[in-house]
C-alpha cells in the first residue's frame, strides 16, 4: 500500500471536520455523563448513603444541551436534590430562664464516711446559685402567679438526720397520685451517714444542701432553700410545708390535702409581746435590726408553718430584713432566728393573708432549753392521738384592739395536720395504729 502523501491528509481532514462539528453539538458530553456515574456512587465516610452534594452535581451537570430538551425543562426545571427530600421541620431547644446545668440528684455512699452530695439536686435540676446563703436571684423571673391544671402540696423536711419516721410517712403518701404531692429534703451533709438514708417516697428528694446549727441563722436559711428549690422546680406547688424529722401526720393524705387546698391563706404562728421578747429581739446588739426591724415590728411564732406559693415567694426573695437575721447573735441563750424571721416578715408584708397560727401541734409543758416536751414511746398509744386531734390552735393577737384578725378568728376551728415532737422510739406503736387510727378519717 503507498504511503499517504501530505496533500490527502489535508483533503480528509477538510471533508471529516464539519461531521466532526456536527456530532459535538448534538451530542452529550462524554465526560459529564462519566462523571456523573463517578460521583453518584461515591460515599461519604463511615455511611452507606450517597453524598447529597455529589448526587446534587449529577443532577447539575448531567442535563441535556439539545434545543428539544431545553424547550422541555422550561416546564420542569431540574431542582437539587435537597429540594426532593422530605421536609424536616427544625425544632428550637426551649431556653428555660429557671434552670442551670443539670446534675445527678444521688446520696453518695463511700464505704468509709458515706455523706449527702453538696450538689444534689431535685429532678435533675441544679440548685438556685448560692454565691451567699440567700443568693435565689433565679427567684425574680418565676411566675409569681402560675396557673397549673392541678394544685400540689410541696412537703418539705429540714433535718440533719435520716429520717425517724419514714416507715409512718411511706403509709401517709401510700396510694396518693404524684401529681398531688411533691417531697424536699435539706439534710445536713455534714452527717455521717452509715447507708442510704433516704429510700421509697423520700430517694432521690433532696436538694442541695449547708450544715446548720441552732442558735444561728443557718435554720432560716435552709428553710429560704428548700422554698426556692420547691418554687423553681414545679409551678403546680400551692402550698409549703415546713417539717422536722420528728414531725408525725395526725390525719390521711386525703383529709390533709382539703384542708390546706381549699385554705387562701398561710398558717403561721405570729405572737406579739411574748416573755423576753425585748432580749430576743436585742441578741445581736442593742438597735442593731432597726431600722428594718424596730422592736413594735419584732414578732415570735413556731418555726413549721404552711405558706402559700404567695408567701413563699415573699420568703424567698427577701433581702431587707434577711440582712438583719441572718447577722450573728452575740446571747446565744435568747437567740432563736428561726422563730422570728418568718412572722415578723410576713406580718409586715400580708398579715391579712395568714391565719396566725400554726398547723404543728407541739406542747411546751415540760420543755426545757428552749426545746418542747419530747414525746416517749410508753406514753403513745390511740388516745394520745386523738387528744392532739382534738386540740385547739393557739392565735395570735395583733393591733390595740387586741387582734387585727379577732373577728375571724374566734370562728375558726382549724385543726391540726401533724404534731411534734416524738423520739425515734415512737415509730412502732405509732405504725401499729396508723392504719385504723392515724391514718383513718
Amino acid at each position: 500500500m503507498l504511503s499517504p502523501t501530505p496533500l490527502s491528509l489535508l483533503c480528509a481532514l477538510l471533508v471529516c471536520l464539519p461531521l466532526a462539528i456536527i456530532f459535538t453539538i448534538t451530542t452529550p458530553s462524554s465526560r459529564s455523563a462519566t462523571s456523573c456515574l463517578q460521583t453518584s456512587t461515591i460515599t461519604t465516610p463511615n455511611s452507606s448513603t450517597p453524598s447529597s452534594r455529589s448526587a446534587t452535581c449529577c443532577l447539575q451537570t448531567s442535563t441535556p444541551t439539545t434545543s428539544s430538551t431545553t424547550r422541555a425543562n422550561k416546564s420542569a426545571t431540574v431542582r437539587p436534590l435537597s429540594a426532593l427530600l422530605p421536609a424536616v421541620k427544625t425544632l428550637k431547644k426551649p431556653h428555660n430562664k429557671n434552670t442551670t446545668t443539670a446534675a445527678t440528684d444521688t446520696v453518695s455512699s463511700s464505704s468509709s464516711s458515706p455523706s449527702l452530695s453538696q450538689a444534689a439536686t431535685v429532678r435533675g435540676r441544679a440548685a438556685p446559685n448560692e454565691t451567699d446563703e440567700d443568693d435565689n436571684s433565679q427567684l425574680l423571673r418565676v411566675n409569681p402567679n402560675p396557673k397549673p391544671p392541678l394544685k400540689k402540696l410541696a412537703f418539705m423536711f429540714l433535718t440533719t438526720t435520716p429520717l425517724p419516721f419514714a416507715p409512718l410517712w411511706e403509709l401517709f403518701f401510700n396510694n396518693t397520685p404524684k401529681y398531688l404531692y411533691n417531697i424536699y429534703i435539706h439534710a445536713d451533709p455534714s452527717f455521717n451517714y452509715t447507708t442510704p438514708p433516704f429510700r421509697g417516697v423520700f430517694a432521690r428528694r433532696v436538694i442541695s444542701s449547708k450544715p446548720t446549727r441552732r442558735h444561728s441563722p443557718t435554720l432560716i436559711a435552709a428553710a429560704r432553700r428548700l422554698l426556692s428549690r420547691a418554687l423553681l422546680d414545679d409551678a403546680s406547688n400551692y402550698m409549703f410545708a415546713l417539717l422536722s424529722p420528728s414531725c408525725i401526720p395526725l390525719h390521711s393524705f386525703k383529709f390533709t390535702y382539703r384542708i390546706l387546698i381549699k385554705s387562701k391563706k398561710s398558717f403561721i404562728e405570729i405572737l406579739k409581746d411574748e416573755p423576753g421578747a425585748y432580749e430576743r429581739w436585742a441578741a445581736r446588739g442593742e438597735e442593731v435590726m432597726e431600722p428594718e426591724v424596730k422592736f413594735e415590728d419584732f414578732r415570735i411564732g413556731s418555726q413549721f408553718w404552711v405558706l402559700k406559693r404567695k408567701h413563699a415567694r415573699t420568703v424567698a426573695r427577701d433581702r431587707r430584713l434577711w440582712s438583719k437575721f441572718k447577722l450573728p447573735c452575740l446571747s446565744l441563750d435568747t437567740c432563736y432566728p428561726e422563730e422570728h424571721y418568718f412572722p415578723t416578715l410576713l406580718r409586715k408584708a400580708d398579715p391579712q393573708g395568714c391565719v396566725p397560727a400554726t398547723l404543728t401541734h407541739v406542747d411546751w409543758r415540760g420543755g426545757y432549753g428552749g426545746h418542747p416536751r419530747t414525746y416517749f414511746e410508753e406514753e403513745v398509744g390511740p388516745e394520745m392521738i386523738r387528744a392532739l386531734r382534738k386540740a385547739k390552735p393557739r392565735y395570735g393577737t395583733e393591733g390595740s384592739n387586741a387582734s387585727d384578725w379577732s373577728g375571724s378568728v374566734r370562728r375558726r376551728r382549724d385543726p391540726f395536720l401533724f404534731a411534734r415532737k416524738f423520739s425515734p422510739e415512737c415509730v412502732g406503736p405509732l405504725m401499729d395504729m396508723a392504719n385504723d387510727i392515724i391514718l383513718r378519717d
